[in-house]
């Protein structure tokens, strides 16, 4: 693991209600990694950036044989805030393309209603 600084997890309306649909024990799971990261532990297994050119990271939870994501994307201009889009249960080995998608979405519509 690597030590980084710290930072906060904004947690926007969509990554929620993903987060309420599971298991009590699976979303226990997300915000005890989520934590984890946010208080300087990285490793690739738990937070990463997406490949390619996307200003995109995933927070990532193996739970129960199940594959757990929330994308993200970094605001520095709230003191190292981290903003978590939404989250789906990650089902095959190549990324979903539409997911990508929505977060990119829901990344403009935040920055443009600040």
């Amino acid at each position: 693991m690597a030590q980084v600084n710290q930072f906060q997890i904004v947690y926007l309306k969509e990554a929620m209600e993903f987060i309420r649909t599971l298991p009590l024990s699976a979303q226990k799971k997300i915000f005890y990694n989520a934590d984890k990261v946010s208080r300087g532990f990285v490793s690739n297994k738990l937070f990463k950036k997406l490949e390619g050119d996307s200003d995109l990271w995933e927070f990532r939870t193996l739970y129960d044989g199940m594959q757990y994501r929330l994308l993200a994307f970094w605001d520095d201009q709230e003191q190292r805030m981290v903003v978590a889009t939404h989250g789906f249960v990650k089902k095959t080995w190549k990324f979903p393309t539409k997911e990508i998608q929505k977060a990119e979405q829901l990344r403009k519509k935040y920055f443009n209603s600040k």
